[in-house]
């Protein structure tokens, strides 16, 4: 097992005008399962490809361990790689694309066949060492391909997007599996993914980036709490956060006709305008008198135990600032589409961010 680390590590393309990752500083600690996670073109793969040697890095260094690897080729870095599409050898068994690895490097057959079905019960693949690839369900060939890279014992696991092929329901027990299986490893893993559930739900630390930069990285719940910036703050979290233009006034800060108080120390660094952050669960119904905002529900999404209540505001001042209000409410509101009602928020859950430079300024 090992630590990673990219120092100011970049990557350009001939004939780009801007770096597909650019001055990436990042450290990775030993056994930790860290999550790239980001739009498509962020440079999340390419950081990942950067990492393996199967991309040049351009500018800075890469280091894993105590070894500078910026050099290397892929082959003498010690790391197993999990692609998107598996990458599985259709004329062999599931045995022969797990060991194959194994016997280009010349292992002994008995060492061999030990660590492919050491690797084959942690995976509950060994009814299935005989057949080939295209005897197997999606979630089982996702499965060989994590074999192949276990038997490898490497220092370092590197997953770019291994569930994107598996369906919805599979990718929630699959997702699940390989974070049980990392822990139970103990392997420094480098996962790559767009889905910021996946990497909500699985990473020990996220790393947010755009357009090659790095954003933010922190743990699940602090990204979520606390996101450094606009962008953080709409992409983690699902459904998203409530993004609301505001003008400061008074200390506090005026959406359309309606208030929202700043804490002093906010109001205080804020300029003219912020951008407030609502995350639907910080609103609530409020009473007809209440000074709430004025919505009509447009959309209900019963999931059972919640339900998201897509609004939109009935105010011409406020439908400027807020198209769609997106509200999380516990059990089931009697509630109907077309039904005018007012919404809350709840002044301690609101986020602030400088409009003009996307940081955040609330504590």
């Amino acid at each position: 097992m090992a630590s990673v680390q990219f120092v100011g590590a970049g990557r350009r393309y001939p004939g780009s005008d801007r770096a597909a990752v650019d001055a990436l500083d990042l450290e990775i600690h030993d056994g930790e399962f860290m999550v790239l996670v980001g739009p498509s073109g962020c440079g999340k793969s390419t950081s990942l490809r950067m990492l393996a040697g199967l991309e040049e890095c351009t500018e800075g260094s890469i280091r894993i361990g105590e070894r500078e690897v910026t050099d290397e080729i892929p082959k003498d870095r010690d790391i197993a790689m999990v692609f998107q599409n598996y990458a599985l050898y259709p004329h062999m068994s599931v045995a022969d694309n797990m060991g194959f690895a194994l016997k280009i490097a010349r292992v002994g057959k008995d060492e061999r066949a030990r660590r492919v079905l050491e690797a084959a019960r942690l995976l509950d693949l060994e009814d299935y060492l005989d057949r080939k690839p295209k005897a197997l369900s999606g979630g089982q060939r996702q499965r060989v391909a994590m074999g192949r890279a276990i038997v490898r014992q490497p220092e370092v696991f590197l997953m770019d997007e291994p569930l994107s092929n598996l369906d919805a329901k599979l990718r929630v027990s699959t997702r699940t599996q390989i974070a049980a299986l990392q822990q139970r490893l103990g392997v420094t893993t480098v996962y790559v993914t767009h889905d910021q559930t996946e990497a909500m739900t699985m990473g020990d630390r996220v790393a947010v980036l755009k357009d090659g930069v790095l954003q933010q990285v922190d743990t699940p719940l602090a990204l979520y709490d606390r996101p450094a910036n606009v962008f953080v703050a709409g992409f983690i979290g699902s459904p998203a956060m409530n993004l609301i233009p505001a003008v400061v006034q008074s200390g506090g800060a005026m959406i359309g006709t309606h208030r929202v108080a700043l804490e002093r120390s906010v109001a205080a660094k804020a300029g003219s305008e912020v951008t407030l952050g609502v995350r639907p669960h910080a609103w609530r119904i409020g009473s007809p008198d209440e000074d709430g905002f004025a919505v009509t529900v447009t959309v209900l999404e019963e999931l059972g135990a919640d339900t998201f209540l897509y609004a939109v505001p009935d105010e011409p001042a406020l439908s400027a600032a807020l198209s769609q209000a997106v509200v999380r409410l516990a059990g089931r509101p009697r509630l109907e589409k077309g039904q005018r009602v007012r919404l809350v928020i709840d002044p301690t859950e609101v986020h602030v961010f400088d409009s003009a430079s996307g940081e955040r300024l609330s504590a």
